[in-house]
Parts: C-alpha cells; structure tokens; sequence
C-alpha cells in the first residue's frame, strides 16, 4: 500500500473531486493520475526511440540533403499563404 503526502492544496483539489462525484474515492482520483503519467512515459519513451531512429538514419547518410527539405518546406508555405490570400 502507498502513502503519500500531497500538500493541502493537492489535498483540496482531490477532495472536491470526490466531493463532486467525479470520483468515487481519493484512490481512484491518484490512480487516474498514475494511469495519466503512465500512458505520458509511455509516449515520451516512443517519442525517444523515434528521435533515436532518427539520429542513426542521419548519422548512416539516409536522410536527404538540408537543401532539398527546406525547398520542399519553402514550397508548401508558399502554397498555403496562396490560398489565404
């Protein structure tokens, strides 16, 4: 079992969601947010192999000249401000 000390403003916040019916108790209100950082770690460590694969594409010459992408970013921005105006 886990105990933790959440300060009173946590504490506060906690309670009136309780209090409302939001949730049925102080456990699940901590759950839900152990779930939330759970599924942000989860992203944030796929966001890191992304960034890794990346890397190592950059660093074995897969990856198409600096040039070439910014005229194509060049081109798309252009586009985009056409149809605005």
């Amino acid at each position: 079992m886990i105990s933790a000390d959440l300060g009173q403003q946590l504490e506060r916040f906690v309670a009136r969601l309780v209090e409302s019916g939001r949730y049925g108790s102080k456990s699940e209100v901590l759950r839900e947010g152990v779930r939330l950082i759970q599924d942000r770690e989860a992203r944030l460590a796929a966001l890191d192999a992304s960034i890794a694969r990346g890397l190592a594409d950059a660093k074995a010459g897969r990856t198409p000249p600096a040039a070439k992408v910014f005229d194509r970013l060049e081109a798309k921005y252009a586009a985009m401000a056409d149809k605005k105006a």
